[in-house]
């Protein structure tokens, strides 16, 4: 059945449609709106959050309507995963229903206790954020974090996944800002010593809230592919945008997952609409669209990430990325919006147990 949703999709994106017989791939799910932490380049600070969970009801609702066409749950959004009480059960949730789940964490609630219950749900995927190689840049960037705990969190975290040889892909992500440029190599080679980590991820900063630049019209000569594959981005209150960005650029719901099918609002009057004018190469008419930073991928790599499973792109996707980089194809395959477009992210893919074990950190 996924299969065959999959294969729709790729026909309906290669013919440019804007009415799509299948559903989307992913979806990003934002089990919790609270947050813990106070960071300067997050989107909450823009848009005040209500410290309130996705109730069962929607997060049900929506796990069923998808379950014959998701191949991933991002279960993340504007919150901490881990103030969701429920994140656990959600997981395992989503492994019920044969949907693979990515969690990315800030760390701070990550002890022993929450790292060996987290792995013992199957998680497929987790994003260890940490932005910066020293107390001060981290702390500046992750404001009501401390450094040492977070870090022997993540160390701690890695180290027993990696001796219950769980499945759960590792990645420790830093988003490169000002104020911890220079700190690159020194996050690297920590990170890459680490046993159990399996990717070592620096990354742009796409929120555009501290360097506000989005994608000139110009650039606009491939479609989205979040229009066409997704993920769409699920708030904790049940409503549905075309994409974690639209939200973040304070752009409008296109349904409610407690109101419409899932069918009803992939297929909406807006989201038709956004799809026509990216297939004709206006996307730039689009307010939100002139205004994102995310990186637009080739529609070639948009194709194969229509014939992989979600699980193997989301796998690839960083080395992918590191490829068309390093290969400084990037103009061509990948990209940037003005605002990122003068740096490279920096990826490694750490295979294999002669990866090191974890040391002092710098």
């Amino acid at each position: 059945m996924r299969f065959w949703n999959r294969w729709k999709l790729l026909r309906a994106y290669l013919a440019r449609r804007e009415r799509l017989p299948a559903l989307p791939l992913e979806h990003i799910v934002e089990t919790t709106a609270t947050c813990n932490l106070y960071c300067p380049m997050c989107v909450r600070e823009t848009y005040k959050q209500p410290k309130a969970d996705m109730s069962d009801e929607i997060f049900e609702r929506l796990v069923g309507q998808a379950a014959d066409s998701a191949e991933h749950m991002m279960l993340i959004g504007l919150g901490e995963p881990f103030m969701d009480p429920k994140i656990f059960d959600r997981v395992e949730y989503c492994r019920r229903h044969n949907i693979s789940s990515l969690l990315s964490t800030n760390g701070t609630f990550l002890d022993e206790a929450a790292s060996r219950r987290l792995l013992a749900t199957g998680l497929d995927h987790i994003t260890l954020s940490f932005d910066g190689a020293t107390r001060e840049s981290f702390e500046y960037y992750r404001k009501g974090a401390r450094f040492e705990k977070v870090r022997d969190n993540f160390v701690r975290f890695a180290a027993l996944k990696h001796r219950l040889k769980a499945r759960t892909q590792v990645v420790v992500q830093m988003v490169r800002m000002d104020r911890n440029r220079d700190e690159v190599e020194d996050f690297r080679r920590f990170w890459k010593a680490v046993e159990g980590v399996d990717q070592v991820r620096v990354k742009e900063d796409e929120s555009n809230l501290m360097r506000p630049a989005g994608h000139p019209a110009s650039d606009w000569k491939w479609p989205c592919h979040y229009l066409w594959r997704g993920p769409m981005y699920v708030k904790q209150d049940g409503h549905v945008y075309p994409c974690c960005q639209s939200y973040m650029l304070g752009g409008a719901p296109v349904g409610h997952v407690g109101e419409s099918a899932l069918e009803e609002i992939w297929n909406s009057t807006e989201m038709r609409r956004m799809r026509r004018l990216h297939a004709s190469g206006r996307a730039g008419e689009i307010d939100i669209c002139s205004r994102c930073c995310t990186t637009i991928p080739h529609p070639a790599l948009v194709a194969a990430s229509l014939v992989f499973h979600g699980r193997t792109v989301r796998r690839l996707l960083p080395v992918v990325e590191r490829l068309a980089y390093f290969s400084r194809l990037g103009r061509g395959w990948l990209r940037p919006s003005q605002a990122v477009a003068s740096s490279e992210p920096e990826l490694v893919q750490i295979k294999g147990p002669d990866a090191g074990s974890a040391r002092r950190p710098p």
